[in-house]
């Protein structure tokens, strides 16, 4: 019995973990990456060059945006205007960024309105 509480919980947890968009990353390192390597595009959580794909949270959804994987292989592999980070960035930094730009999604549309 005492196994199949445990083997409860761990599933509990696993599934809670599994449904949250954030990566264990260094947000704060992924603030500091994104000031010196994107804010000159996406200042505030806003995009200068398609101004319908911000980061704020309601654009990342609508955009199928709104996962860590999904921001990780964008800042890596670069999309139309957006240049690839891979090879500048370490895998580290870019999961940082991600977690960060995770953790403002929700600020950064509140400051559009």
């Amino acid at each position: 019995m005492k196994n199949y509480i445990i083997s409860i919980l761990i599933s509990t947890f696993l599934i809670q973990s599994s449904s949250s968009p954030l990566l264990a990353a260094d947000i704060n390192n992924g603030q500091t990456i994104f000031s010196a390597n994107c804010v000159g595009c996406h200042a505030g959580g806003k995009n200068v060059i398609d101004r319908s794909k911000t980061l704020g949270i309601k654009a990342l959804k609508e955009n199928d945006m709104y996962s860590s994987e999904k921001i990780i292989t964008q800042v890596t592999n670069g999309k139309s205007s957006m240049p690839a980070f891979g090879t500048r960035l370490t895998e580290e930094d870019i999961e940082d960024v991600a977690s960060f730009v995770l953790s403002q999604a929700t600020e950064w549309d509140k400051e559009d309105n």
